[in-house]
């Protein structure tokens, strides 16, 4: 299965002010979550954003929300982002076939997202370096059931690259820079 631009898009989940602070490896996930999304707007790839319970998790990191112009987001109260009708909207407006997500808790939200995601007919990715949880036990037992799950797993190089496709593409130099 090959992921393209053109049949993909990009779920960035709780990316807040009172969750980022706890991870185990909040500046690594910020770093590469960065990396993500700008790899994402150079690519063209459409991104939401969700927002667990902001009233109590703050708002999006200003580190993320200031990489995007057009920043759109939805907020929620359950746990999978899925069965937030925006988030459904969202997915069918941009004809999705591939859901590449990012953010926290690995073990959490964006493993039921994914779930609901691979039950809905989607192919969700999971960025497995631009995710991360509070205990690494968490974020290791939530990848090793992506993998039985069927879900597929991999590094925000891998899929930047996979999505620019050739040494070519208009964001190739872009991205590389992104990458070093």
């Amino acid at each position: 299965m090959r992921i393209t631009r053109e049949n993909s898009v990009a779920l960035i989940i709780d990316l807040q002010e009172k969750l980022v602070p706890v991870m185990r490896n909040k500046k690594e996930v910020i770093k590469n979550n960065q990396i993500v999304i700008s790899g994402l707007k150079e690519l063209g790839v459409p991104t939401i954003f969700s927002q667990q319970y902001p009233k109590g998790l703050g708002e999006t990191i200003e580190e993320i929300k200031s990489l995007v112009e057009d920043f759109i987001s939805f907020d929620k109260a359950d746990f999978s982002c899925y069965g937030h009708e925006m988030c459904k909207s969202f997915l069918h407006a941009n004809e999705a076939k591939n859901v590449i997500i990012t953010g926290i808790e690995s073990h959490i939200c964006v493993l039921q997202t994914a779930l609901d995601l691979k039950d809905a007919g989607y192919n969700p990715i999971v960025v497995v370096d631009a995710v991360d949880s509070r205990k690494k036990s968490d974020k290791k037992v939530a990848l090793r059931r992506f993998e039985s799950e069927g879900i597929t797993l991999t590094t925000y190089e891998s899929i930047l690259f996979e999505l620019a496709g050739s040494a070519k593409a208009p964001a190739f130099k872009a991205i590389s820079k992104l990458i070093k």
